[in-house]
């Protein structure tokens, strides 16, 4: 017992160390390859290096989040790669351990890490991610503009040379915003007029105002209620409902109340669903890719190279990705439920697995 303790302490020990300094190999070329690209969007800027720098340690950690279930695949081949040519595999046999009992410990690590990925580590670099694209939209040069959803109602916020405008909606319904006032503002923001409106319709970015008046700063009404007139805006019913392009900014433990608020202003929540079952089927993904590993090593023949295993991680880190992508879509386009869009990739991997498994417990 106690050997078997000190054996499975010693693997834990090893895999660990192995997905750290993956980890790090990732980071770092994460962080590279977004360092030249921010270089090049503030080329035009007299900005210096400080804000490229400060928005690559901003963005990569949440890409390692992204990154992480094919970080697992290649530390789980190294792994096993690395007790088997070394012929730890064979003394670990010897000693009564059989290769599903080593197979145990990564994934058990894996389901750990994932845990500790969504719950701990998500909220920072969700955090991390509003804070860079705060720091980057800064300096956008279309970015005179804002839009939010709040417990309060949609707001949003336009900003050109003559005027600035706040915009408050109850709630979207289909194309029209409903109990919509808009609060102009000149240049040095001061107050100019309101315009109330039952509906605007926001088909297009020349918005239709039904039942709509205009009260000015004296609090004069100059047209009444009975009247519809159009207003030019910077948004439309694509651009309003596209406020939740980046997922990244949403913590884990802010999904289901983001999900309650979307359903409430009348916006689709189906991207939001996706990206909630995403986060509870992580851990599992983790354990997928471990078991997958082991099928790569362990259930391969000895005598291959060292470039078929990377090989084997390379393709099949771009088939699961893309697999994985083109099943979500089909779920966030309603072509498949939620649950199968989500599962399905990760069912696959754990079938596929299974049998590669059984093959090599034989061995």
């Amino acid at each position: 017992m106690i050997r078997h303790f000190l054996i499975n302490k010693y693997l834990s020990k090893e895999f660990l160390k192995i997905v750290f300094n993956a980890s790090l190999i990732f980071m770092a070329l994460g962080f590279v390859m977004n360092l030249f690209e921010e270089i090049n969007f503030f080329k035009d800027f007299n900005v210096n290096i400080s804000i490229p720098l400060l928005l690559s340690f901003l963005i990569v950690p949440s890409l390692l989040n992204n990154f992480f279930p094919f970080v697992i695949l290649i530390s789980g081949i190294w792994f096993f790669l690395g007790i088997k040519k070394n012929d730890e595999l064979t003394a670990i046999n010897v000693s009564g351990i059989s290769n599903i009992s080593i197979i145990v410990i990564p994934c058990f690590l894996s389901i750990i890490l994932g845990i500790f990925f969504i719950t701990a580590l998500n909220p920072i670099t969700s955090v991390m991610i509003k804070k860079y694209e705060t720091i980057k939209g800064s300096f956008e040069k279309d970015q005179e503009y804002l839009a939010a959803i709040t417990e309060n109602g949609i707001w949003i916020k336009e900003k050109n040379l003559e005027k600035n405008n706040i915009i408050r909606a109850a709630k979207l319904e289909g194309e029209n915003l409903v109990d919509v006032s808009i609060y102009e503002f000149d240049k040095n923001n001061k107050f100019i007029k309101r315009i109330e409106a039952k509906t605007a319709n926001i088909s297009s970015l020349k918005w239709s105002l039904n039942n709509a008046r205009i009260i000015t700063s004296g609090g004069e009404s100059i047209l009444s209620e009975s009247t519809n007139i159009l207003y030019v805006s910077m948004y439309d019913i694509k651009k309003i409902k596209s406020l939740y392009s980046n997922l990244d900014t949403i913590s884990f433990w802010s999904i289901s109340k983001e999900i309650k608020l979307l359903e409430e202003r009348g916006y689709s929540s189906r991207e939001m669903k996706v990206k909630l079952h995403k986060s509870i089927a992580f851990p599992f993904f983790l354990l997928s890719m471990s078991l997958l590993s082991s099928v790569f090593t362990l259930g391969t023949k000895f005598s291959e190279s060292n470039w078929s295993y990377v090989f084997y991680a390379i393709i099949s880190s771009i088939l699961i990705f893309f697999f994985n992508d083109f099943s979500a879509a089909l779920g966030k386009t309603e072509r498949l439920p939620l649950e199968v869009s989500v599962w399905m990739p990760i069912l696959i991997i754990f079938i596929f697995s299974f049998i590669g498994l059984i093959h090599a417990n034989q061995k």
